[in-house]
């Protein structure tokens, strides 16, 4: 190890958190040395590694954008190659690029109690050296899935099929789909998004579900936003529109959970409007969950309901039996046609970025931990990481995380201490345990649950996946000492 890899702060990812990370430490910890450490050749995470036709976002971007950066493009529902200008135009704008050290992937990190110390295992993948960076204080800004493959359900007969089978995650450059056959499996928020691209030059398109989802239609374009671009200073219509739109996410998001049926039937309305009274909404848009209970999907001016108008996608809603020689076997007997197979399937979910933590030596569970605060883990020193939101935009956790974390390490530089780390009071000893995210059933997240952190029933030992909850909960006018996290210095 040499001096010039130790710093205060290392910062893992350089996506929208590890962005947004970074500019917090600048702006709130102008005395702490800091480094982003990313695994891929380029920044943007998410925005950089999914490379499917009609890529784009489902929130908005005036709140996936940054508080502190003003969204200025016209769509406020953008496409991936957007989203990557405006994150390149970040960190140029405010420096944070020569921050940055890509392809530098980190495998593990181990943290000393005698040093208050993470000393974190590095390959630089440009070259295949592995060196050892050190640091105080970690953040985890690496996501929340495998970046190493989609999750594909075993189907009998997948090795015999002689046509291309694609997951969304690992797309093919090359990939031809121009006047073929393509069957899409899978309704969530990436099939939605990429059958009506590829429909625009695929002979035609099989959307095929084993159950339905909701799907919602707006607008991509915010004439909110645009009205006040007219009559006020850029930041200060950016920050109306921000504050309108997570007021009305959470609005949705309280209604889905007080009166289901309600918005249930007012979101199948909106189907029918756009699909007509002939086609069966209900076998192939009414899920038989309430919303939210699962992601609703957005699809931006109705792009999918056009498509499937136009009849260059059909929707099948039915169980697989088999891969054949020509396609899918279906256990209807009926069999569809494909040249190319899409397994829109999901991601596989991870805990920090499968990073291998131990602490003096011993592996980290983390399934064993409570959630603290949403961002921190119990018994683990000086780490925080950031995990968004289901129900809205993944930046607005992002960026109260960061500022949260930037007041943890003012308040230990004033105190003089080197390690904060949450500790179950006797109270808590008894807490019934939660599953770290309550009252969502996606297939995703249903699997990887039991390797996920516990949450309690009480503060501070909540995911609450509430921003208006969690900027409370982390406010300025709460203190940091709290009784639960535990400040102290090295003993020498």
């Amino acid at each position: 190890m040499t001096e010039e890899n130790f710093f205060d702060v290392i910062v893992v990812g350089a996506g929208i958190s590890g962005i947004g990370s970074a500019y917090r430490l600048q702006k709130e910890c102008p005395d702490r040395s800091f480094v982003l450490l990313e695994g891929r050749p380029n920044l943007g995470g998410t925005w950089d590694l999914f490379r499917y036709p009609g890529i784009r976002s489902d929130s908005d971007m005036h709140t996936l954008g940054f508080s502190f950066k003003p969204w200025k493009a016209a769509k406020s529902i953008a496409d991936g190659p957007a989203i990557l200008d405006y994150l390149e135009e970040t960190v140029s704008e405010f420096g944070i690029k020569e921050k940055i050290k890509f392809n530098h992937l980190v495998s593990s990190a181990d943290w000393s109690n005698e040093k208050a110390r993470w000393t974190l295992k590095v390959t630089n993948r440009e070259t295949g050296e592995t060196t050892d960076f050190t640091s105080n204080f970690l953040l985890m800004c690496s996501g929340y899935y495998s970046y190493k493959s989609g999750y594909t359900p075993s189907f009998e007969g997948m090795e015999k099929y002689p046509g291309k089978i694609v997951h969304p995650q690992e797309w093919p450059e090359e990939l031809d789909y121009s006047d073929k056959k393509v069957v899409v499996i899978g309704s969530g928020a990436t099939a939605v998004t990429l059958v009506p691209a590829i429909a625009e030059k695929a002979s035609h398109v099989v959307m095929l579900q084993r159950s339905p989802t909701y799907v919602v239609a707006r607008p991509d374009h915010d004439p909110f936003a645009a009205f006040l671009r007219k009559i006020l200073p850029e930041r200060i219509a950016y920050y109306l529109t921000r504050k309108k739109n997570i007021f009305g996410q959470n609005y949705i998001y309280k209604m889905t959970r007080k009166d289901p049926e309600k918005v249930k039937e007012k979101l199948l309305e909106g189907v029918r409007m756009a699909l007509g009274s002939e086609f069966d909404i209900k076998r192939h848009f009414t899920p038989s969950y309430n919303p939210w209970d699962e992601r609703l999907c957005l699809v931006p001016n109705g792009d999918l309901f056009k498509s499937i108008r136009k009849g260059k996608v059909s929707v099948v809603t039915e169980t697989i039996q088999r891969f054949t020689q020509n396609g899918i076997l279906l256990e209807t007997g009926e069999e569809l046609e494909a040249d190319i197979i899409v397994t829109a399937t999901g991601l596989n979910l991870v805990t920090l970025g499968e990073v291998d933590f131990k602490i003096d030596g011993t592996p980290v569970d983390f399934s064993q931990t409570w959630i603290y605060k949403g961002l921190a883990y119990s018994d683990v020193p000086n780490l925080i990481s950031t995990f968004g939101y289901i129900n809205a935009s993944w930046t607005l956790r992002a960026d109260i995380n960061s500022s949260y974390a930037c007041r943890v390490l003012n308040h230990m530089r004033k105190t003089g201490t080197q390690k904060a780390t949450p500790r179950l009071r006797e109270s808590d000893m008894d807490m019934p345990q939660r599953d770290w995210i309550e009252g969502f059933s996606s297939g995703y997240m249903k699997r990887s649950m039991s390797e996920m952190p516990k949450q309690g029933d009480r503060e501070p030992w909540l995911n609450t996946q509430d921003f208006y909850k969690d900027k409370k909960m982390l406010s300025r006018n709460t203190p940091i000492e709290d009784g639960v996290m535990e400040f102290a210095k090295i003993e020498r």
